[in-house]
């Protein structure tokens, strides 16, 4: 059988992975500190007898979009916006340390500082808790001062931020680790805004263009694939009236 029919599935399936990447990505357009997930597709030569005339079409994702996301001020005294290239440390659900640009925090009944999804803030001791019935307040610096009533602001502990040197890993989780599996170390000169949010760095319109031209290189791929079948059935044809 042509190679051609197996190229065409290729593209097609190749194709369908980008327009789940794309998807994913408009459907996050909203979430706080998001990243687009980027995505290409890689020429791979068919290997066999003969030249090499034909190459298999794969989709391959080449990382994530570092552009920093706009940011919406909101005036809560837990909300943060991590500046540059700097990102929080939390702990993930499988009790390892990672990074987010989702600064959205929230305390916890028993006084754990938690980011809105349920995910531990990592300060640079460990977990921050914060005291009951406290005004809590953070500083550029990621330093958490904690006022109850009249009293003066007491620190309770600093965000643990950091500034990773290479770019970050994406977990099935959502949530970025470095490349290599260690702890990133803090960063004492990163820096955050207090009563703002990061917004998603998804473009919604170049989403939807891009997810509209993938539609029509599917279109495309199934397209030869009908060719394929159509040319088979003609050469099995023809061989049947010469053998006739």
């Amino acid at each position: 059988m042509d190679r051609m029919i197996y190229l065409s599935m290729t593209g097609a399936k190749a194709t369908m992975q980008r327009q789940e990447t794309l998807a994913n990505n408009l459907a996050n357009v909203s979430t706080v500190g998001f990243r687009a997930e980027l995505q290409a597709f890689r020429a791979v030569p068919v290997r066999g007898d003969g030249a090499s005339t034909r190459v298999y079409a794969l989709e391959t994702t080449t990382g994530y979009d570092d552009s920093t996301g706009t940011l919406q001020n909101t005036g809560r005294p837990l909300d943060v916006a991590m500046q540059g290239n700097a990102w929080l440390a939390v702990q993930g659900m499988d009790g390892t340390e990672a990074y987010t640009r989702n600064g959205a925090l929230t305390v916890a009944a028993d006084g754990t500082l938690m980011t809105h999804n349920g995910l531990t803030v990592l300060g640079d001791g460990g977990p921050i808790q914060v005291p009951p019935n406290a005004q809590v307040s953070i500083a550029p610096d990621g330093t958490l001062g904690a006022k109850t009533g009249n009293g003066p602001i007491t620190p309770i502990g600093r965000l643990k931020m950091v500034t990773p040197e290479a770019p970050l890993q994406r977990g099935a989780d959502a949530l970025f680790r470095a490349a290599d599996g260690n702890e990133l170390p803090a960063d004492p000169n990163a820096r955050l805004q207090d009563g703002a949010l990061e917004g998603s760095n998804v473009s919604a319109v170049e989403t939807m263009v891009s997810m509209i031209a993938a539609a029509r290189q599917f279109e495309a791929q199934m397209k030869m694939l009908q060719t394929a079948e159509r040319n088979e059935q003609s050469a099995t044809k023809l061989l049947s009236q010469s053998g006739a």
